[in-house]
């Protein structure tokens, strides 16, 4: 998933950089801007799912509440700091025709680490709250026996939530969290702004950067936390004893959850009833949040069906390298597309140009997550050193 929510990226920020002219009023266009509507709702989704995954290994490991929350929350810090350090290269690249403002821009790992932050401190609360006294790790698999069977993935989870009745709790709780940034969303763009705030703190409730207004082309945390906070329910539901054994089964109920969503979605959008004074359906409408939420659930069922029917069994895949190296190729190939290394001019190349830059895109970005996971970079350097070839410090 990770993989494909890579591919959408490059294709969206490729053409949108490089078409040019009558190319840019094509139906083409359009359609791979709608495409583009997916890539940040899909990572922020698979960061909720890898927590489930991430907070179910450190429970096994038997680290306490407290401990969890805090290792978490410093992991999200540890990404949103990798937001500030992409923004400060960036405006590096750029010096001298990009504005100082841009270093405080909002952007997608900004938000996918602040989002993890807010969920670990969720977690941590309901569980710290929903905690039973009888509840003993005393049946958690041993420490550091993580990758696991799915019984004992089962037994971690449940001896550490508590026999699924905390389990129950974080999942209604990121359901309560992700419903939540939903409905606050419209009245924080309008009525409930909170313009007191100075523009860098207010950009990362609305979005409003310092152009006064909210733009679409920003990630605050409304409504795109919401996407996190799907995926950690996801997660838990598809982590427990039940779903592992039955993954199947499971992942077509999510499929089927979906499409119910995005059909009720669709409904609600053209319908009379409007909850909220101003609609704005593509940037902050609850009902266009519900169809994306609705397509992750959808891509989930297809997803596990290419990774155990489909081309992802090959001994190699695509989608699967990238998506080992999402940020690697997220931070890289901005560069070559909107940057000054840009591999083509800007806003100047027909379709089946800008196609072809794609193309470039893909294999570049291939090879250097190739280069980045199958090289033991550490050996070589190692080797290096044994053969006096680097002096060890």
């Amino acid at each position: 998933m990770r993989g494909l929510a890579c591919v959408l990226m490059f294709q969206t920020h490729c053409y949108d950089a490089w078409l040019g002219g009558e190319a840019r009023n094509t139906g083409f266009l359009k359609a791979s801007q709608l495409l583009g509507t997916l890539p940040a709702p899909l990572f922020l989704f698979l960061a909720g799912v890898s927590f489930a995954l991430v907070t179910d290994k450190l429970v096994r490991n038997h680290l306490s509440t407290a401990e969890v929350t805090r290792t978490m929350a410093r992991r999200g810090a540890e990404i949103f700091a990798f937001g500030l350090l992409f923004r400060l290269q960036e405006f590096l690249i750029a010096w001298g025709w990009a504005p100082w403002s841009d270093l405080l821009r909002v952007d997608v790992l900004n938000i996918i680490g602040l989002s993890m932050i807010l969920m670990a401190l969720t977690c941590g609360a309901i569980l710290t709250i929903s905690r039973n006294p009888r509840d003993s790790p005393q049946d958690m698999p041993p420490a550091g026996s993580y990758p696991a069977r799915p019984s004992d993935i089962a037994k971690g989870l449940e001896s550490g939530y508590g026999a699924g009745r905390r389990r129950t709790a974080l999942v209604a709780g990121a359901i309560t969290a992700s419903a939540g940034i939903a409905l606050l969303t419209p009245p924080l763009y309008t009525t409930w702004r909170p313009t007191w705030l100075p523009w860098p703190l207010e950009s990362y409730i609305d979005g409003c950067h310092n152009l006064g207004a909210p733009q679409p082309w920003l990630f605050p945390l409304f409504p795109w936390a919401a996407f996190a906070f799907a995926g950690l329910a996801a997660g838990l539901i598809l982590f427990s004893h039940r779903a592992r054994s039955q993954p199947v089964k499971t992942l077509t109920l999510f499929a089927m959850v979906g499409a119910g969503g995005i059909l009720g979605a669709r409904q609600l959008d053209h319908s009379s009833l409007h909850l909220y004074s101003t609609y704005d359906y593509w940037h902050t409408s609850p009902n266009f949040l519900i169809m994306r939420i609705g397509l992750l659930l959808v891509i989930c069922l297809l997803s596990y069906a290419w990774c155990r029917w489909g081309l992802g069994t090959r001994s190699f895949s695509p989608l699967i390298q990238l998506g080992q190296t999402s940020l690697l190729v997220y931070w890289v190939h901005i560069e070559f597309v909107y940057g000054r290394f840009s591999l083509l001019p800007k806003r100047s190349e027909s379709i089946p140009a800008a196609s072809r830059g794609l193309l470039e895109i893909f294999l570049f970005m291939l090879i250097l997550s190739l280069l980045r996971t199958r090289i033991d970079w550490k050996k070589i350097v190692n080797f290096k050193k044994m053969t006096g070839r680097v002096q060890p410090a």
